[in-house]
């Protein structure tokens, strides 16, 4: 099943966090971050969106900084992934 985000919205496949830091420890589980850098998935058309005209500036395969915690989280044949608003995305990461 593929996803097709509508307006202003973004699919977005967070990429895993290090399991271990710089001096080599091993991380618990519930003490890694929440990853912020995701791969971009598929990207709504933009367009008219509550008023405001909205250029879609991010493409498919871009790797993106989101604000933590933003989004809804969902899961389609077994793989996770989030759907966020443009203005959640932070940066490109180039």
């Amino acid at each position: 099943m593929k996803l097709k985000p509508l307006a202003d919205r973004v699919v977005i496949k967070l990429l895993e966090s290090e399991e271990t830091t710089k001096s080599g420890i091993i991380l618990a589980g519930s003490a890694k971050e929440k990853p912020q850098v995701a791969e971009v998935l598929a990207v709504g058309p933009g367009g008219n969106v509550e008023g405001k005209d909205i250029v879609m500036y991010v493409k498919a395969g871009d790797h993106v900084i989101t604000s933590k915690y933003s989004g809804t989280e969902v899961k389609i044949d077994g793989e996770e992934m989030t759907i966020v608003r443009q203005n959640d995305i932070l940066a490109v990461v180039e």
